[in-house]
């Protein structure tokens, strides 16, 4: 039987009733309640020198990058004209009646609904029933609808309570997962500052596409010449991605696609709307020459099955920001896993979803970002201490911070 065959007439059976490893930490009563829930602002207990950027730098984000308004003009120069000003990501801090409190970011615009409407039917809940309180959270907010800022806020809610078990345990979030699947994580970096990534060590190399449609043949040109050169800095033995960002159409991918074939991409990301699941499931048929990537912006499990139906992509990248939070993202990860398919979440960082990666064999990849150039020796230094960066033959690698919960270690400030 063909898979795309098989995942048509199973996908719904599966996601409707994927089960799980029981974790046997779950099954006892912590003796923990939760008392108090607000949102903040993290900053680092030592942080890095600040400094200006290199003049240039694609860090500064004030270059062209292929987006969904781009059609417009006024729009077109850098994402920043239409970037949500006062619409952030948020970080939840739930406290218990114990003294242990946990930490869990969630995506933009969910902090509103978890602090008007789970916050105050949370309390008094055990942390360590993470299932149950993930559960009763979609149920009560479905009226909201099921993806975006829903799911962002159920995020950030549930990430908090995997920060709190990991703690009250003594363990890193990774060991209540399952521990290590492997010593280290290799990663890719992310960004246009590409002669920077290569001298740091980077062997794999994900650029951010500066065109899409509306450029027509001259934005082509700019886009292969971005290819060229992040294939030329890592040689004919790294790896070069290409992130599209909801941008591009179905006839534009394949004619990029095309284009890019002498430089061997590894994978292009997002180049559709994330809701054009039927259309990543044609050009999965009509393009042999990369991977199709995509799910930043897909949400939850069943976001996932709709992606694995289209059988839309060949690696599945969930936000554990947005996706639902830990408890979500194992879900859609044993589903991809149930079908062969690479998972390599979106987000560089330590934001959680490297305790997922290192945990399991079906992530082979972490997504990290630089520093951007110009900075104090100071600043590398410590972003390689901090993300326990060592360097081997597939570059860079990285392994998720080993102290109890997400490892963060952080000043917190009510917002």
């Amino acid at each position: 039987m063909k898979r795309r065959d098989f995942v048509t007439g199973a996908a719904a059976v599966a996601a409707g009733a994927l089960t799980l490893p029981t974790l046997g930490w779950a099954q006892e009563k912590s003796k923990l309640k939760i008392t108090g829930i607000r949102l903040v602002k993290l900053t680092p207990k030592n942080p890095p020198p600040e400094y200006t950027p290199a003049a240039g730098s694609w860090s500064t984000q004030g270059v062209e990058v292929s987006a969904p308004p781009n059609i417009y003009p006024e729009f077109r120069p850098t994402r920043s004209l239409f970037a949500a000003k006062n619409v952030p990501g948020f970080t939840v801090e739930i406290t218990t009646d114990k003294g242990i409190v946990g930490y869990g970011e969630g995506g933009a615009g969910g902090g509103a609904l978890v602090m008007g409407h789970l916050a105050p039917l949370m309390m008094g809940r055990d942390p360590f029933d993470i299932e149950r309180n993930w559960d009763i959270a979609f149920r009560v907010m479905e009226s909201y609808g099921t993806e975006g800022v829903t799911m962002n806020a159920i995020s950030g809610f549930d990430n908090a309570l995997w920060d709190i078990v990991g703690k009250a345990l003594g363990e890193p979030v990774y060991r209540l997962l399952g521990g290590e699947a492997k010593p280290r994580i290799p990663a890719y970096c992310t960004g246009n500052d590409i002669e920077q990534h290569v001298a740091f060590g980077y062997k794999r190399l994900k650029v951010a596409m500066p065109a899409g449609p509306i450029r027509g043949e001259e934005g082509k040109r700019e886009n292969v010449a971005l290819v060229a050169r992040a294939r030329k800095a890592v040689g004919p033995d790294g790896d070069v991605m290409c992130d599209c960002w909801m941008s591009w159409d179905e006839q534009y991918t394949i004619e990029m696609c095309k284009l890019m074939e002498p430089y061997r991409v590894k994978w292009v990301e997002e180049v559709l709307p994330p809701y054009e699941f039927a259309g990543f499931g044609r050009l999965r048929k009509k393009i042999t020459s990369t991977n199709i990537a995509t799910g930043e912006h897909v949400y939850g499990r069943y976001g996932f099955r709709k992606l694995l139906d289209a059988d839309g992509a060949s690696i599945w990248q969930p936000d554990v920001t947005r996706c639902g939070g830990m408890s979500e993202l194992r879900k859609i990860g044993a589903l991809a896993e149930s079908y062969d398919i690479d998972v390599i979440p979106h987000g560089g960082g330590l934001n959680g979803a490297v305790h997922w990666s290192i945990s399991h064999i079906n992530a082979p990849w972490a997504e990290l970002f630089m520093p951007p150039p110009g900075g104090p020796k100071q600043v590398y230094d410590m972003f390689e201490k901090e993300y326990e960066i060592t360097r081997g033959p597939e570059g860079i690698y990285m392994h998720p911070t080993r102290t109890p919960g997400w490892g963060w270690d952080h000043n917190a400030t009510p917002i």
